[in-house]
């Protein structure tokens, strides 16, 4: 491999030490391919490239990829998790209120951590999870008419 190819999604799997399944390599690029999706949807993205697969195994799958970073786990407060294939770097979400719609924000510090704690207790702070809560563009508009 040449240092302009991408890997493919099984190279990366095994890059990070995980057993390449059609199931792994479905949920990743359902993951990837998809915007802040929840399990549900993931799971359906799943059957709809490889056939059937049991929840339990997404949740499975989905905890391993998050664990070896090729995923993030995002839980805004109050709604079920959502996971995205945008990782690696330092972004934030913001969160519609009514429907629940998640978007990335790029971080305007640019570099972790984005705030700084006006304590942090002697803890040596290396991330800061911010999420910016309104209403989408839709749900905006049809609450002002």
């Amino acid at each position: 491999m040449t240092a302009s190819q991408t890997p493919t999604t099984a190279e990366e799997l095994r890059g990070v030490g995980l057993r390449v399944t059609a199931a792994r390599v479905a949920l990743l690029e359902t993951v990837r391919d998809g915007d802040h999706l929840g399990v549900e949807a993931i799971a359906s993205g799943v059957r709809d490239r490889v056939g059937h697969i049991s929840l339990q195994a997404v949740y499975e799958a989905l905890h391993a990829l998050t664990a070896a970073g090729l995923v993030r786990r995002i839980e805004p407060a109050g709604n079920p998790a959502r996971f995205e294939g945008r990782v690696g770097d330092n972004h934030h979400h913001v969160v519609c209120r009514s429907c629940g719609a998640v978007a990335d924000v790029d971080c305007a510090a640019g570099e972790a951590p984005c705030l700084t704690a006006s304590d942090d207790h002697g803890f040596s702070v290396d991330e800061a999870e911010v999420i910016y809560w309104g209403q989408c563009p839709a749900c905006s508009t049809a609450t002002s008419s």
